[in-house]
């Protein structure tokens, strides 16, 4: 019997690494393609592209702006949705993910609705020197509406997973709501919260659909992607998402390497 059980995991441990690798390799193939299809001298000219450049540019630091802003105001309303019981907050909280169940082609159209030149938020921006539409402005925008539902799961996530005791605890001894969040439930919620800020990022700088819908000029990398697609072909595309795929995974790796949680610790 116990032979068996042996042979039993050993067999469903095999499987399982089966079953893993051909992920891996789903994933890793059509990348290491894409790749392995660009020389590397054609990597640097495509890198001394002015308009590659500031592509690169303008989708990391929308994305960027994008985390940056929203984050000030999901992650506060994040904790305050976790300490609600009220049945209402998984009607709001299934409206902030559906931005990322809904074509992302019909989110741009939304805010374009909302926002455009002659629309009731439009004017009102323009009366500050605000424009949305074939703006920077409006790509982040773009990014932070498809991309929050993670950050605001993640630090969710995180709050649910502060122990109530102690934030009880601090408000019995006279602490306020703010100095319970900013000295207990924030400081135990950094590491899933960072993580939610580094997928949102991730997830706006490769964003699309919504993009080019309200802000097609400037371009982003992968509207530029997309562009250079249609008027050069597959080769010229095929560089230019090379190189951005090399930045990002460099981006990427480095966020995670000064977001990762703690090690767990096993004996």
């Amino acid at each position: 019997m116990k032979r068996y059980l042996i042979i039993k995991n050993h067999l469903a441990y095999s499987g399982f690494m089966v079953a893993g690798a051909l992920f891996l390799l789903f994933l890793a193939a059509p990348l290491g393609n894409l790749l392995l299809s660009t020389s590397i001298p054609r990597l640097f000219e495509t890198l001394e592209d002015e308009q590659v450049n500031k592509s690169i540019v303008l989708s990391l630091s929308m994305a960027a702006v994008a985390t940056l802003a929203s984050a000030l105001l999901i992650i506060p309303f994040a904790w305050l949705m976790v300490r609600q019981t009220s049945r209402w907050k998984h009607i709001i909280s299934g409206l902030i993910d559906l931005p990322m169940m809904i074509p992302h082609s019909a989110a741009g159209i939304a805010l374009l609705g909302v926002v455009n030149r002659e629309s009731f938020v439009g004017k009102i921006a323009s009366g500050f020197g605000l424009d949305f539409v074939d703006r920077p402005a409006g790509i982040a925008i773009a990014m932070a509406f498809v991309s929050v539902p993670y950050l605001y799961n993640a630090a969710y996530h995180a709050f649910s997973s502060v122990p109530r005791k102690m934030e009880l605890a601090a408000a019995n001894l006279g602490a306020k709501p703010s100095k319970v969040f900013f000295s207990i439930s924030l400081p135990l919620s950094r590491k899933g919260i960072l993580n939610g800020m580094v997928m949102m990022f991730a997830r706006g700088m490769s964003e699309f659909g919504a993009v080019i819908i309200l802000a097609y000029n400037p371009f982003t990398t992968p509207v530029l992607i997309f562009d250079r697609f249609n008027a050069f072909g597959l080769r010229n595309a095929q560089a230019i998402s090379a190189l951005f795929i090399l930045i990002s995974l460099t981006v990427f790796i480095l966020l995670r390497i000064l977001s990762k949680p703690e090690e767990d610790v096993r004996n």
